[in-house]
């Protein structure tokens, strides 16, 4: 494997670690005036993504770092085509961490629910974002010969971006109901068990639409198999959570991303941002790759640093591996 195709893998192993890890906690997150009925209930789901949101943020910044390390030329024509997304996504991460942190300032009620209702909307709108820039990037942009988004504003935001962003916020919502099942006991693992059952198979179906799209444009039989093995561990997840299995059911929905987005990127491959104006104006990662020597370094020092990254988020997630249950509402006032 040459490093082109490394790093183009590379790439797509990080934002699909984005969206595995980050998902939950935006689906949490989402639906906090769903199944949080109480003070109780929001204050534990929170409890649920508070030792690990952060950091599952980190993948976002290195899978953007990585384009724009190793495909410069991916990352001048993609951001400057979804400016808007982008600072969508920028603007929900920011006011989301704000409000993570200023719901505990004050045991005022009304305080505390403005804040939650804000770190709502902030995971709403970074996670729209979030599929919306790779919709249309995967499904095509309107960019001439020179990588140059042709149009105005909003030329990139059409029927893609919307289908990106309705499959991340649906993956997300079942994503973060079997979380809370996963990691909570009592009325609220029901309640998260009972939404995932319900709305899981609707759910899927904007992502398998999009991988499903990219597939019959420029797929291989081997992409076309990893398809079929995400239409599959649906069924299976469905299946899981009517068993009252939730860590199997919470496999077989991450198997869903993870056989989407192999989907996608593995039909995608060699273009990175794909022209819906002509076919020519494709940009590959040949074309938009750095030299073959400064792949090389970024190789050597991400052999180092990576393991390193991995290692200390999965012992937080094994500290943190035990379920929850809600406080009494005195401990509640306590603890925010």
């Amino acid at each position: 494997m040459d490093l082109q195709t490394l790093w183009f893998a590379a790439v797509a192993v990080l934002w699909t670690g984005f969206l595995l890890l980050e998902g939950f906690d935006f689906g949490v997150a989402a639906l906090l005036p769903v199944l949080g009925r109480q003070r109780a209930d929001r204050h534990l789901m929170l409890r649920t993504i508070g030792p690990v949101w952060d950091g599952n943020e980190v993948w976002l910044i290195t899978a953007a770092g990585a384009v724009f390390a190793a495909f410069p030329g991916w990352y001048a024509t993609w951001l400057p085509a979804l400016y808007l997304p982008f600072v969508l996504v920028l603007l929900g991460l920011i006011v989301r961490a704000v409000a993570f942190e200023w719901r505990h300032s004050s045991h005022d009620p009304r305080w505390d629910a403005t804040w939650t209702r804000v770190i709502t909307g902030g995971s709403l709108v970074a996670a729209a974002g979030v599929g919306a820039a790779l919709g249309a990037t995967t499904l095509g942009l309107p960019i001439d010969g020179d990588g140059t988004r042709v149009g105005g504003a909003f030329a990139g935001l059409g029927w893609a971006s919307v289908l990106g962003a309705a499959a991340v916020l649906g993956f997300s919502l079942v994503h973060g109901a079997l979380f809370l099942a996963l990691k909570t006991d009592g009325p609220l693992r029901l309640r998260a068990r009972a939404f995932a059952l319900r709305w899981s198979p609707v759910a899927a179906l904007p992502l398998l639409a999009w991988a499903g799209l990219v597939q019959l444009r420029s797929g291989t039989a081997v992409t076309a198999v990893l398809w079929l093995v995400a239409a599959l561990a649906v069924v299976v997840t469905w299946t899981r959570v009517r068993l009252d299995r939730e860590g199997q059911a919470f496999a077989g929905w991450a198997t869903v991303l993870l056989a989407s987005a192999a989907t996608l990127f593995g039909s995608a491959f060699p273009v990175v941002v794909p022209s819906t104006i002509d076919p020519a104006f494709d940009v590959t990662i040949a074309q938009a790759s750095v030299s073959d020597y400064t792949l090389t370094v970024m190789t050597w020092v991400a052999a180092v640093g990576l393991p390193v990254v991995l290692a200390y988020q999965a012992w937080t997630y094994w500290v943190f591996r035990r379920r929850l249950t809600a406080e009494p509402e005195h401990e509640t006032r306590v603890a925010a």
